[in-house]
C-alpha cells in the first residue's frame, strides 16, 4: 500500500507545526479528508481514522459551543483512534486542547496558510497525487505542441535522441528513459519523472544533457496528461503498416485507453519530425478534424458520383 509520512505532507504544504513532533512519521494511507461535526458532537461511528482531520472555522465554532471538559472529553475520543494528523487554516485559533492532547497522544497538530476551502483542495490533490497506484514506463514523455506524447521502443531505438531534436525544435521534457504514470481519474493518466532524473536526458556517445541549462527553463515540465502514446520500432519488412491511419490502435494503463501509433525506425527516415507529425494529427484528431476519414469520404463520394454518370 502506497503511504506519504506526515513530514512529507508538512514541508511540501509549508505546514507550521504547532504540537506532536513525535507523530511527524506517521503515515498517511488515505486521500480523503475528514472534517469533524457529528465526532465532535460524540458521533463516533462513522469516524475514518485513517483520514488527515482538517478544522475550519465552521468546525472549530461548533466545539466551542460546548464546555471545555467536554471538549476535551471528544478531542480524546478523537485522537484515541490515532488520526495521523489535524490541520487548522489559517483563521482558526487553534485551541490549547489540541496542543497539549497533540503532545499527548503524539498526534501532529498543525497549521496552514490557506483559508479552509482551498487548504481542503489543495490536500486533496497533494494526496491523492502521492498515494495513487503509479506504473513505471521504460520511455521518454513530451510535450509537443500542447499533446502529452509517450514514446516507448527498444533500449537502443533513439528515443532519447528523438526527444533531444525535439527540444531543439521548441517541444518540452517531461521524462526520459524512466515516467512514472498515474491515474488521477478514468480517462486522465499523468506523467512525470522520478525526482532524482527530472531535467536529464541520457545520450549514448554524449552521457547526461541536463534540458534545462542547455536550452533554458522553458525546456522542461513536471508533469504532462498524456493522451498518445508512439512506439518506436525497427522496420520489417514483411510486417504490414498502416499507410491510411484508418487502424485504431490504443494502449491500457490502469482503466484509461490511450492513443496508439507506431512508427517503423529505418535509416534515412527523420523520426524526431514522424513523431511530431504523429502527435499533431492527433491534436487535430482531438478538435474533430481526421485526415484519414476526410480522405476515404471525399474519395467514396467522388467514385460514387462517376458510377452515377456511368450509368447516366
Amino acid at each position: 500500500m502506497n503511504g506519504i509520512k506526515v513530514i512529507h505532507l508538512v514541508k511540501d504544504n509549508q505546514l507550521s507545526i504547532l504540537a506532536g513532533n513525535q507523530g511527524l512519521e506517521n503515515y498517511i494511507y488515505e486521500d480523503m479528508i475528514s472534517r469533524p461535526g457529528i465526532e465532535l458532537a460524540g458521533f463516533m461511528d462513522f469516524f475514518d481514522a485513517k483520514r488527515v482531520i482538517l478544522i475550519g472555522s465552521k468546525e472549530n465554532s461548533f466545539s466551542n459551543l460546548f464546555s471545555l471538559t467536554l471538549q476535551e472529553e471528544r478531542i480524546r475520543d478523537i485522537f484515541s483512534h490515532r488520526p495521523p494528523a489535524v490541520i487548522f487554516s489559517v483563521n482558526v485559533d487553534v485551541s490549547p486542547l489540541y496542543i497539549r492532547l497533540g503532545d499527548e497522544y503524539g498526534i501532529p497538530i498543525l497549521k496552514s496558510n490557506l483559508r479552509t476551502t482551498a487548504l481542503n483542495s489543495k490536500l486533496y490533490s497533494y494526496l491523492q497525487e502521492k498515494l495513487t497506484e503509479r506504473k513505471t514506463v521504460h520511455g521518454v514523455l513530451m510535450d509537443i505542441g500542447g499533446l502529452g506524447t509517450l514514446i516507448i521502443g527498444k533500449s537502443g531505438i533513439g528515443k532519447s535522441e528523438t526527444a533531444l531534436e525535439l527540444i531543439k525544435r521548441g517541444h518540452i521534457l517531461i521524462s526520459d528513459d524512466r515516467v512514472d504514470v498515474y491515474q488521477k481519474d478514468v480517462g486522465i493518466l499523468i506523467g512525470q519523472a522520478p525526482k532524482i532524473l527530472e531535467r536529464y536526458l541520457e545520450i549514448r556517445g554524449i552521457g547526461i544533457v541536463d534540458v534545462v541549462s542547455m536550452f533554458g527553463v522553458g525546456a522542461y515540465r513536471e508533469t504532462k496528461k498524456i493522451r498518445l502514446v508512439v512506439e518506436l520500432e525497427k522496420w520489417e519488412e514483411n510486417k504490414y503498416y498502416d499507410r491510411l491511419g484508418l487502424d485504431l490502435e490504443t494502449t491500457k494503463y490502469f482503466d484509461t485507453e490511450i492513443p496508439k501509433v507506431t512508427i517503423p525506425v529505418l535509416p534515412g527516415r527523420n523520426v524526431a519530425t514522424l513523431v511530431e507529425s504523429a502527435a499533431m494529427n492527433e491534436k487535430l484528431k482531438y478538435m474533430g478534424y481526421h485526415a484519414a476519414f476526410n480522405l476515404t469520404r471525399e474519395i467514396t463520394r467522388h467514385m460514387k458520383k462517376q458510377e452515377e454518370n456511368h450509368n447516366e
